[in-house]
Protein backbone atom coordinates (compact mmCIF):
# COMPACT_ATOMS: atom_id res chain seq x y z
CA UNK A 1 0.00 0.00 0.00
CA UNK A 2 1.82 3.08 -1.03
CA UNK A 3 2.26 6.51 1.27
CA UNK A 4 1.83 9.97 1.08
CA UNK A 5 4.78 12.17 -0.08
CA UNK A 6 5.30 15.05 2.06
CA UNK A 7 2.95 17.68 -0.45
CA UNK A 8 0.12 14.82 -0.60
CA UNK A 9 0.00 14.77 2.62
CA UNK A 10 0.08 18.44 3.21
CA UNK A 11 -2.71 18.60 0.67
CA UNK A 12 -3.96 15.94 2.35
CA UNK A 13 -3.99 18.00 6.14
CA UNK A 14 -4.73 21.47 4.64
CA UNK A 15 -8.51 20.34 3.02
CA UNK A 16 -11.01 21.37 4.78
CA UNK A 17 -13.34 19.01 6.72
CA UNK A 18 -11.52 16.40 7.75
CA UNK A 19 -11.78 15.83 11.67
CA UNK A 20 -8.85 14.83 13.98
CA UNK A 21 -9.60 11.50 16.05
CA UNK A 22 -7.20 12.34 19.05
CA UNK A 23 -6.41 9.29 21.48
CA UNK A 24 -5.51 9.83 24.42
CA UNK A 25 -4.61 7.79 27.89
CA UNK A 26 -7.71 8.64 30.06
CA UNK A 27 -6.83 10.10 34.01
CA UNK A 28 -9.37 6.79 34.88
CA UNK A 29 -6.44 4.28 32.58
CA UNK A 30 -8.81 3.85 29.96
CA UNK A 31 -8.01 5.06 26.72
CA UNK A 32 -10.02 7.51 25.11
CA UNK A 33 -11.06 9.09 21.33
CA UNK A 34 -12.44 12.10 20.42
CA UNK A 35 -13.36 13.99 17.23
CA UNK A 36 -12.54 17.07 17.25
CA UNK A 37 -11.41 20.08 14.70
CA UNK A 38 -7.95 21.02 14.11
CA UNK A 39 -5.39 23.47 11.59
CA UNK A 40 -1.97 21.93 9.60
CA UNK A 41 0.03 24.63 10.55
CA UNK A 42 4.13 24.92 10.47
CA UNK A 43 4.42 21.82 10.11
CA UNK A 44 2.29 20.83 13.46
CA UNK A 45 -1.43 19.72 14.38
CA UNK A 46 -3.06 22.63 16.32
CA UNK A 47 -5.96 21.76 18.41
CA UNK A 48 -8.04 23.64 21.25
CA UNK A 49 -9.82 21.52 24.11
CA UNK A 50 -12.34 23.30 26.23
CA UNK A 51 -11.78 23.78 30.67
CA UNK A 52 -14.49 21.53 30.86
CA UNK A 53 -13.62 18.65 28.06
CA UNK A 54 -12.12 15.44 29.44
CA UNK A 55 -9.84 15.71 27.70
CA UNK A 56 -8.26 18.26 28.75
CA UNK A 57 -7.21 16.38 31.90
CA UNK A 58 -6.41 13.68 30.28
CA UNK A 59 -3.58 15.63 27.88
CA UNK A 60 -2.39 17.87 31.50
CA UNK A 61 -2.05 14.56 33.11
CA UNK A 62 -0.26 12.72 29.96
CA UNK A 63 0.62 14.80 26.58
CA UNK A 64 1.17 11.13 25.12
CA UNK A 65 -1.42 10.98 22.12
CA UNK A 66 -2.37 9.18 19.16
CA UNK A 67 -3.65 11.40 16.02
CA UNK A 68 -5.49 9.94 13.26
CA UNK A 69 -7.07 11.81 10.14
CA UNK A 70 -8.23 9.82 7.91
CA UNK A 71 -11.29 9.62 4.72
CA UNK A 72 -13.57 6.87 3.81
CA UNK A 73 -14.04 7.59 0.37
CA UNK A 74 -11.90 8.18 -2.97
CA UNK A 75 -8.44 7.05 -2.02
CA UNK A 76 -8.90 6.61 1.09
CA UNK A 77 -5.92 8.78 2.21
CA UNK A 78 -5.15 8.77 6.21
CA UNK A 79 -2.87 9.78 9.09
CA UNK A 80 -1.52 8.10 12.10
CA UNK A 81 1.02 10.06 14.21
CA UNK A 82 1.73 9.27 17.74
CA UNK A 83 3.77 11.54 20.03
CA UNK A 84 3.89 14.47 22.84
CA UNK A 85 1.01 17.06 22.67
CA UNK A 86 2.70 20.15 23.54
CA UNK A 87 0.68 22.99 25.68
CA UNK A 88 1.55 26.24 23.88
CA UNK A 89 -1.31 28.12 25.39
CA UNK A 90 -2.96 27.04 28.62
CA UNK A 91 -6.31 28.43 30.00
CA UNK A 92 -7.42 31.68 30.17
CA UNK A 93 -4.74 33.15 27.52
CA UNK A 94 -7.65 32.75 24.69
CA UNK A 95 -6.95 36.23 23.78
CA UNK A 96 -3.35 35.61 22.33
CA UNK A 97 -4.77 33.19 19.89
CA UNK A 98 -8.66 33.44 19.51
CA UNK A 99 -7.41 34.75 15.63
CA UNK A 100 -6.03 30.90 15.27
CA UNK A 101 -9.36 29.35 16.53
CA UNK A 102 -11.24 31.32 14.35
CA UNK A 103 -9.34 29.74 11.42
CA UNK A 104 -9.64 26.80 13.23
CA UNK A 105 -13.64 26.82 13.08
CA UNK A 106 -14.13 28.41 9.09
CA UNK A 107 -12.01 24.88 8.00
CA UNK A 108 -15.55 23.51 9.43
CA UNK A 109 -17.87 25.86 9.20
CA UNK A 110 -19.21 29.42 7.14
CA UNK A 111 -17.62 32.73 8.47
CA UNK A 112 -20.76 34.00 9.87
CA UNK A 113 -21.22 31.18 11.83
CA UNK A 114 -17.25 30.65 13.18
CA UNK A 115 -17.74 34.54 14.71
CA UNK A 116 -20.91 33.49 16.03
CA UNK A 117 -19.78 31.05 17.64
CA UNK A 118 -16.75 32.49 18.74
CA UNK A 119 -19.04 35.40 20.27
CA UNK A 120 -21.31 33.01 22.03
CA UNK A 121 -18.44 30.84 23.74
CA UNK A 122 -15.81 33.52 24.68
CA UNK A 123 -16.31 33.16 28.13
CA UNK A 124 -15.42 29.31 27.96
CA UNK A 125 -11.63 29.20 27.79
CA UNK A 126 -9.69 26.70 26.08
CA UNK A 127 -6.14 25.77 25.82
CA UNK A 128 -4.28 25.51 22.65
CA UNK A 129 -1.94 22.57 22.01
CA UNK A 130 0.15 21.43 18.85
CA UNK A 131 1.77 18.29 17.69
CA UNK A 132 5.23 18.78 16.06
CA UNK A 133 4.66 16.07 13.34
CA UNK A 134 8.56 15.86 12.54
CA UNK A 135 9.32 14.51 16.35
CA UNK A 136 6.22 12.29 16.05
CA UNK A 137 6.45 8.79 14.91
CA UNK A 138 3.66 8.69 11.85
CA UNK A 139 2.66 6.81 9.09
CA UNK A 140 0.43 7.21 5.71
CA UNK A 141 -1.50 5.36 3.57
CA UNK A 142 -3.22 5.47 0.59
CA UNK A 143 -5.34 3.19 -1.49
CA UNK A 144 -3.21 2.16 -4.58
CA UNK A 145 -5.14 4.27 -7.59
CA UNK A 146 -2.66 5.60 -9.83
CA UNK A 147 -1.67 4.18 -13.05
CA UNK A 148 0.88 1.19 -13.09
CA UNK A 149 -0.18 0.79 -9.67
CA UNK A 150 -1.14 -2.77 -8.38
CA UNK A 151 -5.26 -1.89 -7.36
CA UNK A 152 -5.08 -5.33 -5.45
CA UNK A 153 -2.01 -4.27 -3.21
CA UNK A 154 -4.03 -2.41 -0.07
CA UNK A 155 -2.14 -4.31 2.55
CA UNK A 156 1.35 -2.59 3.75
CA UNK A 157 4.19 -5.42 3.26
CA UNK A 158 4.41 -5.40 7.55
CA UNK A 159 0.96 -7.31 7.44
CA UNK A 160 2.41 -10.31 5.60
CA UNK A 161 3.93 -13.44 6.72
CA UNK A 162 7.33 -14.08 5.49
CA UNK A 163 9.49 -16.87 5.76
Amino acid sequence: MPGLTDDELTAFLDEPGHLLRLGTLGVDGLPRVVPIWFIHRDGALWFTPRAKSAWLGDLKADPAICATIDESVGSMRKLVARGRAELVHDLGNDDEWRDLYREIACRYTPAEFADAYITDTIAEPRALYRLDLESSETSTWRMPTRDGENRLAVWGSQYYHRD
